[in-house]
């Protein structure tokens, strides 16, 4: 079996699951260290005629991270692409083993399991949270409604104040989101890269957590050690 994979996450998944399967991957697909894969550039720009030289059996994709036009035209040149859809944390579990199976796994794997296991785990939380959780800033970009992010926040008692936002990543002057008075504003390192340096300083007076964007938005191994690291920084940034 040859795979392209146009999504980090997904990527780290089929390696970790399949090694050796992976024929292509994205400049973006960091996980697992070490891939011996060709790079095919972005999820947003990928060189769809890199990835026809290397005549997959199957490209894996997300209808959030890629764009309909590369997966509508690695189609016409009759490529066969899986398009995953990832809302919500239980959603991510089915389109996981859905994946995996169609990348020839003959078993679900441990790992897969392991994540569950440890999810379903989860106490109920005894301090509920509100936050808001910016993704981009120049111009400011938070999480909005219907996120995969959001319902893995919402599981560690952590609901953002713009879940209800007729957008899913909405525009937000930084006046409105400071005014909005949350007990935590949530600062990944994925896709704007917030660092102690860069992000708590425009949010003055308000707990701040940095948390790993990997395991914040990444649908995959991660998810297994992500209810610990996520609510080991959620829980360090409200003392």
């Amino acid at each position: 079996m040859r795979v392209v994979s146009l999504v980090p996450s997904l990527t780290e998944a089929v390696a970790v699951t399949l090694p050796g399967t992976l024929v292509g991957v994205t400049d973006w697909c960091s996980h697992p260290a070490g891939l011996d894969a060709i790079r095919v550039g972005g999820t947003k720009n990928p060189d769809t005629e890199r990835i026809l030289a290397l005549a997959p059996d199957l490209v894996i994709a997300n209808e959030e991270e890629n764009r309909a036009p590369d997966l509508d035209a690695l189609r016409a040149a009759g490529l066969e692409v899986l398009v995953t859809e990832v809302r919500t944390l239980p959603g991510a579990f089915r389109e996981l083993a859905r994946v995996l199976t169609a990348c020839g796994a003959p078993a679900r794997p441990r790992w897969l399991d392991e994540a569950e296991e440890a999810w379903a785990a989860l106490p109920e939380p005894t301090e509920p949270a509100t936050a808001v959780v910016p993704i981009w800033r120049r111009p400011w970009m938070v999480l909005g409604r219907d996120t995969f992010a959001g319902d893995v926040l919402a599981r560690l008692g952590v609901h953002h104040l713009y879940a209800g936002h007729p957008d899913r990543y909405p525009r937000v002057p930084l006046d409105e989101l400071r005014a909005a008075g949350p007990d935590l504003v949530v600062l990944p390192d994925e896709p704007y890269r917030f660092t102690a340096a860069d992000g708590p300083e425009a949010f003055p007076g308000l707990n701040c957590a940095l948390v790993s964007g990997r395991h914040l938005t990444w649908y995959g191994p991660s998810l297994a050690e992500a209810p610990r690291v996520l609510a080991e920084a959620l829980r360090a940034a409200r003392r």
